[in-house]
């Protein structure tokens, strides 16, 4: 079976530089680059017009951001080493500065995130392997609750489960860990994709975990009983972002080949290859489902979005 998307909009130069993360909420689209500034498009309208631009929030560029599930808070770490906290006015749809989260302020202390439901919960990676868990608000500078060590080698992907238990992070040595938040202890060291792990995420239901890098493929895990059940072949380079649909029924994958492609979960099978570009493609997003099709966006090194929605037939 397969299925098609259809390119509804691309927004051209959305960065002067390469775009490297993506973050969705109900209504919004933000993005970072290697540039300053943090840029929100609205996702309620056709033409996604651009509604705010956070200017100067990281002075060297931003590597990482990412949302609450919740569409509340965001969070976005920089070149500089700074992690810096947002919280949407939700009668305006205005973000505003929340506070930031300080651990040395040193390039690499904090690389990837991850934010809880609620926003309450920041995990983050480190250079040297440890994965962090903080305590917000990080108005007072966010404290560090969990510290979980791992075999030492840079963590590269971060994810928390939607239902906050757990944490799982990807590294250059290709390992894959899952931890447990209430007993602070790792539950499984999963088979290894031996080559750096880029992208990690969990299944809305938290049942399944996706990792995702350097070896091309994606492992598709078991996470209660720490087994992997399926490996998705398709991609000709690094994977540099996966993401689960709302339902879980199907995984969106981007890579350095410029190709985003949709994967059912349930036949293990591509059902759709997408490429608006054979520049990298550093982030993929599923958009919040509106009425009976899905949406996705693309960012990359072409430095803009692209957008596509399922073609219905009818």
């Amino acid at each position: 079976m397969s299925k098609q998307y259809l390119t509804t909009h691309t927004i051209d130069n959305a960065h002067i530089t390469d775009i490297f993360s993506l973050a969705v909420t109900p209504t919004q689209i933000l993005s970072a680059s290697g540039s300053s500034s943090i840029k929100i498009h609205s996702t309620t309208t056709p033409d996604h017009p651009l509604v705010q631009t956070i200017t100067g929030a990281h002075k060297i560029g931003c590597h990482h951001l990412c949302t609450s599930p919740s569409g509340l808070f965001a969070a976005s770490v920089g070149f500089g080493g700074e992690v810096r906290i947002w919280q949407v006015d939700t009668d305006t749809g205005e973000w505003s500065d929340a506070g930031q989260v300080t651990d040395q302020n040193k390039a690499g202390e904090i690389w990837a995130i991850a934010l809880s439901e609620d926003g309450q919960y920041l995990a983050s990676t480190t250079y040297d392997g440890r994965v962090n868990v903080w305590d917000l608000p990080a108005a007072e500078g966010g404290k560090k609750i969990r510290e979980f060590e791992t075999k030492g080698s840079f963590g590269l992907s971060i994810a928390l489960s939607r239902d906050g238990r757990f944490t799982a992070s990807g590294h250059e040595n290709g390992g894959v860990y899952v931890f447990n938040n209430d007993t602070g202890r790792m539950l499984y060291s999963l088979p290894s994709l031996i080559k750096p792990v880029r992208t990690i995420s969990f299944s809305p239901a938290g049942t399944r975990l996706a990792a995702a890098g350097d070896a091309r493929v994606i492992g598709i895990y078991d996470v209660q009983h720490g087994e992997q059940v399926a490996l998705l072949t398709g991609h000709s380079a690094w994977i540099f972002s996966v993401d689960w649909s709302d339902t879980g029924e199907y995984l969106l994958s981007g890579s350095f080949d410029g190709k985003a492609k949709v994967w059912s979960i349930d036949t293990r099978t591509c059902v759709a290859t997408h490429s608006e570009t054979d520049k990298t493609l550093w982030c993929v997003k599923w958009l919040p489902k509106t009425g009976r099709s899905e949406a996705f966006a693309t960012a990359g090194a072409n430095r803009s979005i692209s957008f596509y929605r399922e073609a219905t037939g009818g």
